[in-house]
């Protein structure tokens, strides 16, 4: 890449017809076991970051979608997050139940195949809407 070059976004993981395979096999099964049992990790203020990070990992867990990397001609950026505070209290107020809500549409989505698309996208934005992670 030469310096004259803005950033560029790397997409990683397997093509889209893996990733759709692997939804129909495995990813919509699993997907809502993983939300059933980051739920219940929500119970217990010990397991938090647990659920957390089984939310964060939904993508993956339900079309082996990896998140994009930026990189530009010095290097990849890595993105600063909201404060602590913030986005603790944002989880406790708003999060868990935005997050839930975007869940089940993108479920529902994925169970159509018109919808395909907007569900991956919608899980997509989940770590955003739990925790307003950056990605």
């Amino acid at each position: 890449m030469s310096y004259s070059q803005g950033p560029v976004v790397v997409k990683q993981g397997p093509g889209c017809l893996i990733q759709i395979l692997w939804f129909i096999f495995i990813g919509w099964w699993l997907g809502s076991f993983a939300v059933s049992a980051a739920y219940v990790m929500f119970l217990f203020i010990v397991t938090i970051p647990i659920g957390i990070a089984i939310l964060n990992n939904i993508p993956l867990i339900m079309a082996l979608r990896q998140p994009d990397r930026l990189i530009t001609p010095y290097g990849e950026v890595s993105v600063r997050q909201h404060n602590f505070l913030v986005r603790a209290l944002w989880f406790i107020f708003v999060g868990w139940w935005l997050a839930a809500i975007a869940l089940s549409v993108g479920y529902f989505l994925c169970m159509t195949i018109i919808g395909l698309p907007i569900g991956f996208v919608i899980f997509d934005m989940v770590p955003g809407l739990l925790t307003l992670r950056r990605s």
